[in-house]
């Protein structure tokens, strides 16, 4: 990161690098997010939203953390919507793609110390289907006690405005967390923190070319919404906490093994 991108990240809450990933990679990991979607058997169909998440999370969701697993679009349950939670510990595709010296660079210059990946996500958004992922922030859904959480945003496809690109708040994580998704047992909750909603008059598209990458804080606010188009938008998506925090027992993601580094 040049010292102007670094200064954008800490003024707006995010940064984007174009040019970050080979194309070819792109498609390699698309390639091998389709084997991994054929050899699925569908005997779970698990339904992702965002709307009123607490009282849907399921058993399937709950035991997401350290395997593979497939949801579906909340409009069209026969279409994926994602998969998470840990390709990028069990798939070696994904491990390869996700533990590149040009990542762990970039998160060590972002000043992230001791960094763990905690989660992976691979997202279709899919034509005419991909569901909206209303305006949050990732350390709602992901907290340390530093509330130091890194999402890196993989663009696999063009990300435009018509087929569902980020939207966020530029400034927006200095205003501090708004809610945290709080898991006891086998339920779970939203617990609020702030009521003031977000000011979604303040969005900006965040539009990327195929290779590019949003890196983003855990506390800026940021969407997408739903993909009308004709065209998909495939991304990956990376979490990234520092082991110097304590990671929260209230955390929905759980883990049968710690989390890894960039080795």
């Amino acid at each position: 990161m040049s010292s102007d991108l670094r200064a954008r990240f800490e003024r707006d809450g995010y940064a984007i690098l174009p040019d970050f990933v080979d194309p070819a990679a792109c498609d390699a990991l698309r390639a091998r997010a389709g084997e991994l979607m054929r050899g699925h058997a569908r005997e779970d169909v698990s339904i992702f939203t965002t709307k009123d998440q607490a009282t849907k999370t399921d058993d399937y969701f709950l035991d997401s953390g350290d395997r593979i697993a497939f949801f579906f679009e909340e409009e069209d349950p026969t279409t994926i919507n994602k998969l998470g939670h840990a390709m990028h510990d069990l798939d070696p595709v994904f491990d390869a793609f996700s533990r590149t010296p040009a990542i762990a660079s970039l998160v060590d210059e972002l000043g992230l110390d001791e960094p763990r990946l905690i989660q992976s996500m691979y997202i279709l958004k899919s034509p005419r289907v991909g569901g909206e992922v209303r305006c949050h922030q990732d350390s709602t859904f992901l907290h340390t006690s530093g509330d130091r959480v890194i999402g890196l945003w993989f663009a696999l496809e063009d990300a435009r405005v018509d087929n569902g690109c980020l939207w966020a708040i530029p400034g927006g994580h200095r205003s501090g967390l708004k809610a945290r998704f709080i898991r006891d047992g086998r339920t779970t909750r939203m617990e609020t923190i702030d009521p003031t909603p977000f000011d979604q008059d303040a969005l900006v598209p965040l539009e990327v070319a195929k290779g590019s990458v949003i890196v983003l804080d855990g506390l800026v606010p940021h969407m997408s919404f739903a993909n009308r188009s004709p065209c998909s938008r495939h991304a990956y998506t990376l979490h990234v906490i520092s082991a110097r925090d304590e990671y929260p027992a209230t955390n929905w993601l759980r883990r049968a093994t710690p989390p890894r580094g960039f080795r």
